[in-house]
């Protein structure tokens, strides 16, 4: 089993739709005072009425994390109100797809701002009060897209994501003196708002690039941030969780194919 985490204060950035709203629901009910933090301060009131329905502690703050004063304030909230910032779940993040034929400064800076220099932001405004309580777990929301696999008119997002892990991995060894690990998950296509927008006929179609048959949802990145944050994960640092479902693993879409003939083989056998 598990110690608990109840009592601890966790920061989410991104906190109001998907894998955000996921985690901030997850270490709510794990115990965890929640700091929901987005742009919009109208989905974040959403989430901590949901949280709040339930028996757990939320407050919503709006900031924007390519604004470092924004997210100093915030943090400074968060040890107002609960006398301690604990987690950090960096999970603030843009997807525009734009081809590189299309692609302007204007565009590739404004994914970098908000990814990259947003996770910078993110950890630089509550290091100091990690630091001063000799402990801390910071969780980085990365993807397998850019460091693992490649998409048409994501090179801005897959270089962003994999800027994260190289910021990931010199941050966790400056902070690891003081009791702070540094990780990230990357989730490979879940199930989202987002997505589920695009229509049934493209949900199908990427269940069936996950090996598992079926696409995860944010709960499964949640549950995967949340291990990393336990006081049990103390020797875990500097290490990227891939959440998938085993999606960047074939070879291609013709080894998924034989899989699943396979295993219609084995499955007749056994009838």
């Amino acid at each position: 089993m598990f110690e608990s985490l109840k009592g601890k204060t966790a920061i989410v950035t991104g906190a109001g739709a998907g894998i955000g709203k996921a985690m901030a629901l997850t270490f709510a009910k794990e115990g965890c005072n929640v700091v929901c933090i987005a742009r919009r301060k109208s989905t974040l009131d959403e989430v901590v009425a949901e949280i709040k329905s339930s028996g757990g502690e939320a407050i919503a703050v709006s900031a924007d994390v390519s604004d470092l004063a924004a997210m100093k304030a915030a943090a400074k909230t968060a040890y107002e109100k609960y006398g301690s910032v604990d987690i950090l779940l960096s999970n603030a993040g843009v997807i525009p797809q734009v081809p590189l034929s299309k692609m302007t400064d204007e565009d590739y800076d404004y994914v970098m701002d908000i990814n990259v220099k947003g996770t910078f932001h993110a950890v630089w405004s509550v290091m100091d009060y990690m630091k001063a309580n000799k402990w801390g777990r910071i969780i980085l929301t990365s993807s397998i897209t850019g460091p693992n696999t490649g998409f048409p008119g994501w090179s801005h997002y897959g270089a962003s994501k994999a800027a994260q892990l190289g910021f990931m991995h010199t941050a966790a060894m400056e902070l690891a003196p003081y009791g702070i690990t540094v990780n990230a998950v990357s989730p490979g296509n879940v199930m989202t708002e987002g997505l589920a927008s695009l229509g049934q006929g493209y949900v199908d179609q990427m269940n069936k690039s996950v090996p598992v048959g079926q696409l995860g949802s944010g709960f499964e990145i949640a549950n995967g941030a949340l291990f990393l944050a336990s006081k049990e994960a103390w020797y875990i640092n500097a290490h990227n969780l891939i959440i998938d479902g085993g999606q960047i693993w074939p070879e291609s879409a013709g080894a998924l194919d034989e899989m699943r003939k396979l295993y219609e083989s084995e499955k007749n056998k056994q009838s």
